[in-house]
C-alpha cells in the first residue's frame, strides 16, 4: 500500500489533504474521541458543554480554567505528518491543507495554504474593540483575559453552537472540488459540517489514512491503518 500511495503522490500536482485530530496525536495533543481522549475524562461539566458558545458567555472563568488546562499545548512540535505535508506543498504537489485542528502545527511545519475550519488557539480577539491578540494573552494571564479596553478576550476558535467562517469554508470547498487527489488523515469523519466537505471531491483518487474505520472507507482507493506520521514520513520523507 505504501508503494501504491507513493505512485499516486508522484503522479499528481493537485493534492488536497483533509485532516483531523489524529494528525496531531503524534505531537502529544490528545484526540477528543479516542479511548483516552478528552471526552472520556471526567470534569465538572462535559467538554461539549464547556466548549460551547453559551457556556463561554455565561461562565467565562470556568471556560478558561478548562481551556488553558486542556486545549493549549504550547510545547507541541510538528510531527512527521506535518513536515511531510509541508514538503509536498514546497514540491508543488499539495495545493492545500484543510484541517479540523486548532493547534497551528501545519503552519509551524511550513505549510502556507491552510484552511483552519475550527480556527486556531494562536489567535484571540477582544469581543468589545476587536483588537487581535496572540496566544500569550491567554497563557500569560489568569482568570478571564481582558483587553485594555475592558472587553473579554475570546479565542478565535469555533465553539459548539457557532458557525464556521464563510471565507474559510468557501476556500476549503473550492480546493477540494479542484483536487485530483484527496488524502484524508487522522479523522473519524464524524464531525459535521466539516466531514460533509468531502462530498465535493470530483477527482480521481481518494486516500484514507486512519487507525479506525470510517464511513468513507468504501469510497477510498487506498486505505492504510498505520499511524499517519509513519505513513507520510516513509512515503514522502520528513
Amino acid at each position: 500500500m505504501y508503494e501504491e500511495l507513493k505512485k499516486v503522490i508522484e503522479g499528481s500536482d493537485n493534492i488536497v489533504f483533509f485532516g483531523g485530530a489524529g494528525v496531531s496525536t503524534e505531537s502529544g495533543i490528545p484526540d477528543f474521541r479516542s479511548v483516552d481522549g478528552l471526552y472520556n475524562q471526567k470534569y465538572k461539566f462535559p467538554p461539549e458543554t464547556i466548549l460551547s458558545h453559551s457556556f463561554f458567555m455565561t461562565r467565562p472563568g470556568d471556560f478558561y480554567d478548562f481551556y488553558r488546562d486542556k486545549m493549549i499545548c504550547t510545547g507541541a512540535k510538528p510531527n512527521k505528518a506535518h513536515i511531510a505535508l509541508a514538503r509536498l506543498e514546497q514540491q508543488g504537489k499539495l495545493r492545500a491543507v484543510v484541517t479540523q485542528n486548532i493547534d497551528g502545527l501545519h503552519q509551524l511545519a511550513g505549510s502556507k495554504k491552510v484552511y483552519e475550519l475550527h480556527g486556531s488557539v494562536l489567535r484571540n480577539y477582544c469581543m468589545k474593540c476587536h483588537k487581535f491578540y496572540g496566544i500569550e494573552a491567554v497563557t500569560e494571564s489568569s482568570g478571564i483575559p481582558r483587553c485594555k479596553c475592558g472587553g473579554i478576550i475570546k479565542p478565535d476558535v469555533v465553539l459548539y453552537e457557532e458557525g464556521l467562517d464563510d471565507k474559510t469554508v468557501n476556500g476549503a470547498v473550492k480546493a477540494i472540488m479542484k483536487a485530483d487527489v484527496l488524502i484524508i488523515g487522522g479523522t473519524s469523519l464524524n464531525v459535521y459540517p466539516a466531514a460533509g466537505f468531502l462530498n465535493y471531491f470530483r477527482g480521481s483518487k481518494i486516500v484514507l489514512l486512519n487507525k479506525s474505520e470510517t464511513s468513507f472507507d468504501s469510497k477510498a482507493d487506498i486505505v492504510i491503518r498505520d499511524p499517519i506520521g509513519q505513513v507520510l514520513g516513509e512515503v514522502v520523507g520528513s
